[in-house]
């Protein structure tokens, strides 16, 4: 398959319009989109590769789309880095995995799903020289295809995670236990090519944390190191799990663990930058029917990356800071007291980004993509009795069919600690993290492109709020 920028382009002018699609987040040009795939800093950029369907807003054939950026928000197409070989270990999709430098090679470690379809799952190498730009596929792929007699199933092994430790590679590779739960095993190789299988590295139950884990993200983060997954099972659906703790001879003892987002956040990719950062994408998925999003000739896009770090024990996040540079015209309103009623706010829009501060007296919370008529709105809510924040999108749209009206998170605050919210809308995304710890990304479908106005209500004090309209990367 070959795409020209040229095409990109034009695909982007001619979706430009639909005011459900997002307009500061990375979005594939057209079509379907789902994981961010081997994010990494090379010669002063951000490299971002994620899983491509070009043909059809649909899941389909999987190749991996390349963008790349100067500072991680601001994004340039670039052509299509990885494309299924007919008759190949990856013939039916080239799937997730990461990119590491090997001595100034690039080198893209991915799981390539062969001829015979899903149960059909490997692990594949490909390397450029040519700065990331085009890529060859090792001819002996793939490299590792056999799944450890003690996960007793054949079917899942994806997802390559790979680090260096001293003179060795190491790789998470994402699977299951029958009837114990997910699972992530680790290898080691010298070579990346020959690779030892040396024990799971953490396993989870099937009830808690879902029966296949996928995407697994392990990395040192101050004094601890972290393990994040996404967990996928019947009972618990499109869940993202960390676990903190120690990492010593090549054994993870987890201490504490949470939930990284209670939403439509899924499949986490990690990456550190030049900068020593450890930044955090993930894909958002649709929460409307597949009929729509065919309708709209797109799906999915990615979260803003966010800086983790760690603080009382928990996972601390927060959108990187070169996102402010996005920032138009601002709202500002300071030292308001709410009383159990409701207050329009006169700034109105489909993209923005909101700092909101509340002492709450009594549930309490900010309305967004408000209809004049107050026929659409989606509200945003912090019970200090139940410590729940929620999302309720009952009233999201008129006739959009959600996967659920309603998505909360337990959210406790310390004595005297305010609600914190970063709210990020546009179009149909909507990111909330609360307090840096709690994190609810929904999917909002307003019927109306003039849904866009906001409406504090409940009790409480807002000492501070800071709206501002953004704008878009694409220009």
């Amino acid at each position: 398959m070959t795409t020209t920028n040229r095409d990109f382009a034009e695909q982007r002018r001619s979706l430009a319009q639909d005011f459900h699609r997002p307009s500061y987040h990375f979005i594939a040009p057209s079509s379907w989109m789902n994981d961010p795939n081997g994010v990494i800093h090379w010669d002063g950029e951000y490299h971002l590769f994620y899983q491509y369907h070009p043909e059809s807003p649909r899941f389909g054939l999987a190749y991996w789309g390349h963008a790349v950026s100067d500072d991680a928000i601001h994004w340039r197409d670039l052509p299509v880095a990885l494309a299924p070989t007919p008759g190949g270990p990856d013939a039916t999709g080239c799937w997730s995995g990461t990119v590491v430098d090997n001595e100034g090679l690039a080198t893209a470690v991915y799981t390539g799903v062969g001829p015979d379809g899903y149960g059909q799952q490997s692990q594949c190498i490909a390397t450029s020289q040519d700065g990331l730009l085009t890529w060859e596929k090792y001819s002996g792929n793939p490299i590792l295809s056999e799944i450890p007699d003690l996960a007793n199933q054949t079917i899942d092994l994806r997802d390559p995670m790979i680090w260096r430790e001293g003179e060795c590679w190491y790789m998470l590779l994402a699977s299951r236990i029958k009837n114990r739960g997910g699972s992530v095993f680790l290898y080691r190789s010298t070579d990346l090519i020959q690779w030892e299988f040396l024990h799971p590295l953490l396993t989870g139950s099937y009830a808690n944390d879902g029966c296949v884990w996928e995407c697994p993200s392990f990395f040192p983060l101050g004094d601890k190191w972290v393990l994040i997954v996404a967990g996928k099972g019947r009972r618990i659906p499109f869940t993202v799990f960390y676990f903190i703790g120690e990492y010593l001879d090549q054994q993870f003892r987890p201490e504490t663990s949470g939930i990284l987002d209670h939403a439509y956040f899924y499949a986490p990719f990690t990456m550190e930058d030049a900068r020593g950062r450890r930044l955090l994408w993930g894909w958002l998925r649709e929460g409307r029917s597949e009929d729509a999003h065919v309708a709209a000739g797109w799906a999915g896009c990615h979260s803003i990356p966010r800086e983790l770090s760690l603080r009382d024990g928990r996972l601390h996040m927060t959108p990187v800071p070169e996102l402010k540079r996005l920032r138009g015209q601002c709202t500002e309103i300071s030292d308001l007291r709410l009383t159990g009623g409701e207050r329009d706010l006169e700034l109105r829009g489909a993209a923005l980004d909101i700092e909101l501060e509340i002492k709450p007296e009594g549930s309490v919370g900010l309305a967004v993509a408000c209809a004049a008529d107050g026929s659409e709105e989606t509200r945003l809510s912090y019970n200090p009795d139940t410590k729940l924040l929620s999302v309720n999108r009952e009233r999201a749209s008129q006739d959009e069919e959600q996967e659920a009206f309603a998505n909360e998170a337990p959210h406790e605050l310390a004595p005297g600690e305010s609600l914190q919210l970063r709210i990020l809308l546009d179009g149909s995304v909507l990111e909330i993290i609360a307090n840096g710890r709690t994190s609810i990304c929904s999917r909002i479908y307003p019927t109306s492109a003039q849904s866009q106005g906001l409406r504090l209500f409940g009790k409480g004090e807002v000492k501070r709020l800071s709206a501002w309209l953004m704008r878009s990367i694409w220009h």
